[in-house]
């Protein structure tokens, strides 16, 4: 996580989080109004390779192979929801910052994979720990908003939908008593709730959420086709009918025909 560089950015970084913690808005020109933004703060951790941000807290593994690059966000745990939030996308812009915010930088949109912890620390950061909203981005996408020298910058940011090609992905983990499904490329909400599996000899089965977003079930689904229902967090469910055949494998992915 970069530096802080001196006591005016640490009294800015104070007068954002007071904002916050006591609900008030922050102007952002025309989007003052827009009830959709809120206020919350950001930094940045590992290079602009990526390296750091994979294998995080959500399941997805590589980032690259998984179709969400560089364009991520780890959350703290006032927006994390104990992974739940996994795979949702906001959009994000950073505000009143003149000195760090890069002029007409716009907005990015990012998608959440990985858990910024809090640091009970009393001599070290705490931009993560509750009640704290905060976005530990990957350095690329940072970058895009402010100068990498800043630290850590005040932000607006939305829930906005997520746009993803082909169909929602299932990565199948585990042994013959124990199945693991990581969910992934999911559009719309981007945040999956529920999971339900079928195979060719079963009923409808709920799976339990591992962490993150890998799902599981204790069910022996060797040798069966399987079939899938996922929810997402806004209600809607799909239904993806024979998506790995009677021959599938362990740590191989699967592909719906369609998505959210």
């Amino acid at each position: 996580m970069a530096k802080f560089q001196n006591f005016f950015i640490w009294a800015v970084f104070m007068t954002i989080l007071l904002a916050q913690t006591m609900g008030k808005k922050i102007t952002v020109g025309a989007n003052a109004a827009d009830n959709d933004w809120d206020n919350a703060h950001a930094t940045f951790y590992g290079d602009m390779g990526g390296a750091e941000t994979m294998q995080g807290a959500c399941g997805y593994g590589d980032l690259f192979q998984q179709g969400y690059g560089l364009e991520t966000t780890a959350l703290s745990t006032a927006l994390f929801n104990n992974g739940l939030t996994c795979g949702a996308c906001f959009e994000v812009m950073c505000v009143d910052d003149p000195q760090w915010c890069i002029p007409n930088s716009g907005t990015i949109k990012i998608t959440a994979t990985n858990f910024c912890p809090p640091n009970w620390d009393p001599a070290t950061y705490h931009w993560c720990n509750p009640p704290m909203k905060h976005f530990d981005l990957s350095m690329a996408m940072f970058t895009k908003l402010a100068q990498a020298k800043a630290g850590i910058i005040p932000i607006k940011y939305r829930r906005v939908p997520c746009s993803k090609k082909g169909g929602v992905k299932f990565e199948l983990k585990g042994n013959p008593f124990w199945l693991a499904v990581l969910v992934y490329n999911v559009g719309r909400a981007g945040d999956v709730t529920s999971v339900r599996i079928r195979g060719s000899k079963t009923d409808w089965l709920q799976m339990s959420r591992n962490w993150g977003q890998i799902w599981q079930t204790g069910s022996n689904m060797v040798g069966q086709s399987l079939s899938f229902q996922v929810t997402t967090s806004d209600g809607r469910t799909r239904k993806f009918d024979n998506v790995a055949p009677g021959d599938w494998q362990f740590g191989q992915t699967y592909e719906g025909k369609n998505n959210f």
